[in-house]
């Protein structure tokens, strides 16, 4: 029995998976999960037949795949990739680091570490309220900015580290087991792997950066395929949702203000720009979403883009 299976969540990835599966260690189970493509992406990986393919007639997002793909396995280990992400170096490092969750160095096309990416530290309250304000934007090298995404760790030594990415994430399948999965709510996109390792964190689980074992990554190949319109209200729910799980009451309604506060100047600016009350349709949901959240403390998912809702045929 193999030690290491690999889940890949594609969606529209029809121009990165055949380089992803080819990179993926023979012998190895590598089970794809496609959310209703809807292009050629799941005749790209019936080109591999060593490959399993779990092709979803609707979007399942990101969390519910994985679930799917880590439930087809029976190994030891599992290790998610994004299907954007080819591996340059073997993997059995990452089993043999000693830890319960690990990553390895993801690097651009030209070689260079991707930082601020391949890992981070868990958010805190300030850490979120600074992103959706654009302060880590206009001004990166702040410390709160530093700290979340490991500016100053040295790429070369290995190490614990808090949140690795998801595009690249080894854990044993008994810890997916004893956390009952990655969290469905964050649908489709966005936060379930930070959630995902928090709660690892919090269950005493560790995980570890293992620079030996590198991949490569393009980055945004599938959200490329979303409408401006769904990746704003996606990001700022999934957001809120980690918000409301992992702070204190007090501390999830600073974020929700700071959300409400980011919204309404966007909305404002995207008027101007666009020369269309557009983007106060898309904000105002937001504001509604994170005044609702605040009075409830409970985030439900936004409802499914149209693009992600059609069934495959």
């Amino acid at each position: 029995m193999a030690r290491i299976g690999i889940v890949v969540v594609t969606y529209r990835s029809e121009e990165t998976i055949e380089d992803c599966l080819r990179s993926c260690p023979s012998g190895g189970r590598v089970v794809v999960v496609d959310n209703a493509s809807g292009d050629g992406t799941c005749d790209r990986v019936r080109r591999f037949p060593a490959v399993e393919l779990l092709a979803n007639r609707s979007n399942e997002g990101f969390a519910g795949a994985v679930n799917q793909g880590v439930a087809a396995l029976d190994t030891e280990f599992v290790l998610v990739l994004n299907p954007d992400v080819s591996l340059l170096t073997p993997i059995e490092a990452l089993c043999e680091a000693g830890s319960d969750l690990a990553t390895g160095k993801l690097v651009d096309g030209s070689g260079v570490f991707q930082k601020g990416f391949s890992f981070r530290a868990f958010p805190r309250p300030i850490t979120l309220i600074f992103e959706v304000l654009g302060i880590n934007r206009l001004w990166p090298g702040n410390p709160v900015n530093r700290r979340y995404r490991c500016v100053g760790f040295d790429p070369e030594r290995g190490g614990v580290v808090e949140q690795p990415a998801g595009a690249f994430l080894l854990f044993r399948r008994e810890v997916w087991r004893k956390l009952g999965g990655l969290d469905t709510e964050f649908h489709p996109i966005w936060f379930e792997d930070v959630d995902f390792c928090k709660r690892a964190s919090d269950a005493g689980y560790r995980a570890r950066y293992v620079p030996e074992v590198v991949a490569a990554h393009r980055g945004g190949e599938s959200i490329k395929n979303l409408n401006w319109r769904c990746r704003e209200v996606y990001w700022y729910a999934s957001l809120l949702r980690y918000a409301s799980k992992h702070f204190r009451r007090r501390e999830f309604r600073g974020v929700s203000v700071a959300v409400i506060l980011s919204s309404a100047l966007r909305g404002l600016i995207g008027v101007f720009r666009q020369r269309s009350f557009e983007a106060i349709k898309v904000y105002g949901r937001v504001i509604r979403l994170a005044v609702q959240s605040m009075v409830s403390g409970r985030v439900q998912p936004p409802d499914v883009c149209p693009v992600l809702s059609k069934a495959v045929g």
